[in-house]
């Protein structure tokens, strides 16, 4: 058996210099026993790099800013998807093309749809740039990447079968 859950994007606040706001789709699916995988597009990025993350809250009343930290119920500091220490919610980098779309296909054996880390309710974050994941240096790397403003967010929700 899977469950299947989904994220819809979108950017808040208005508009700048007349560009497209970001925004877009993740699809979340676990099979029992197994990682999970994500897939989706998300659009009108910069080319190049972006922070990825699923954060503590899934509260969007202040924008992303009330959607918290990290989600990181572990305790540990900022790192690679692939690092043992790492948040729970560091899923890296995605890039987007010269078109400003970023194709999502990720694979995560952390993150979970179930239990008590569920990130079910939680908020996925795109950010306005690279994160360094957490060996950059910069008095942020351990905690965010550094990974800069917050594009656009969504509540991740369970999705219909």
């Amino acid at each position: 058996m899977s469950i299947t859950a989904v994220c819809i994007l979108k950017a808040f606040g208005p508009a700048v210099d007349g560009k497209e706001q970001v925004e877009g789709t993740v699809k979340f699916t676990q099979s029992e026993g197994a990682g999970t995988t994500l897939t989706g597009e998300i659009k009108n990025l910069a080319p190049g790099q972006h922070g990825f993350h699923v954060h503590e809250f899934g509260d969007n009343t202040n924008g992303c800013t009330s959607a918290g930290s990290h989600f990181n119920p572990l305790g540990k500091t900022h790192g690679a998807p692939e690092d043992e220490e790492r948040h729970v919610g560091d899923l890296g980098n995605v890039t987007a093309g010269d078109d400003g779309v970023a194709q999502i296909n990720i694979s995560d054996q952390l993150i979970s749809l179930t239990g008590p880390h569920s990130i079910i309710g939680r908020t996925m974050v795109i950010h306005a740039d690279v994160d360094d994941l957490g060996k950059g240096g910069h008095e942020l790397s351990k905690t965010t990447g550094n990974a800069g403003a917050r594009l656009a967010c969504g509540v991740i929700g369970i999705a219909k079968a």
